[in-house]
């Protein structure tokens, strides 16, 4: 199993991260950060040695590893790939990559990663469970990009965000975007943000004398921004679970 971004997280609980996998049957458990490929040179040795130490890879005649990585949307299975070539071969990135769900939309055909030992991965698309359990379950997903943005809603995420981050009492948005101090307002945070961006936008007011323009606050904007800058790690080492 391997957890990848591990520079987004806050692992001071990693300990009793691993005993709870542990407990439900994982082993072999590796952190990643393939921004700054921390750790991802030990993931083909430990492959290597789970597959060799199976007895279904002794019928095989040729002496090659053909690996597929599965996972949720938005994780770095991609990232992952292209780091372990750029280790291992020296070569530059053979899948593509983003910052949302849903980059990549097929299997694609096997990709070396490896020379010794011959080594090719399958980068496929991410998977989900087919229920979700929880609407807080969803929403954790959503603020990691496994779910994309439009389907829940920005705002309603950023004001998930804005709860979790003062739960967590991570206030590091407050100085970012010039706030006086911590707020559990969703709206007068996003229009600090955005009014601190330059997202405006005119908006048309009725009035008994005739329409008038007015600057308005661009909140869709406003929350894409938050949403966004967290997920970069800007505003903290979150643990959502």
């Amino acid at each position: 199993l391997v957890l990848n971004k591990m520079d987004l997280a806050d692992l001071t609980h990693k300990a009793r991260i691993l005993e709870r996998l542990e407990q439900e049957g994982l082993k072999n458990i590796l952190f990643t950060n393939c921004v700054k490929d921390e750790n991802v040179k030990k993931v083909i040795p430990l492959i290597t040695d789970l597959v060799s130490s199976s007895q279904r890879y002794h019928r095989a005649e040729n002496v090659e590893y053909c690996i597929m990585v599965i996972g949720v949307p938005n994780v770095g299975k991609s990232s992952l790939i292209n780091s372990m070539r750029r280790l291992h071969l020296k070569k530059g990135k053979a899948s593509r990559v983003g910052g949302e769900p849903g980059i990549t939309k097929a299997v694609l055909t096997r990709i070396q990663v490896s020379e010794r030992p011959l080594m090719y991965l399958l980068d496929t698309p991410g998977v989900l469970a087919p229920r979700i359990e929880s609407v807080e379950a969803g929403m954790k997903l959503a603020l990691c990009g496994a779910i994309r943005d439009h389907l829940v809603g920005e705002g309603i995420m950023a004001d998930y965000l804005l709860y979790t981050l003062n739960k967590q009492q991570q206030f590091s948005y407050v100085q970012r975007y010039g706030l006086g101090e911590p707020s559990d307002d969703i709206e007068s945070v996003l229009k600090r943000v955005a009014l601190k961006l330059g997202r405006t936008h005119k908006v048309k007011v009725l009035t008994g004398t005739g329409d008038v323009n007015v600057i308005a606050p661009d909140y869709p904007a406003a929350a894409y921004e938050l949403l966004r800058t967290f997920r970069k790690g800007e505003l903290g080492l979150v643990l959502l679970d």
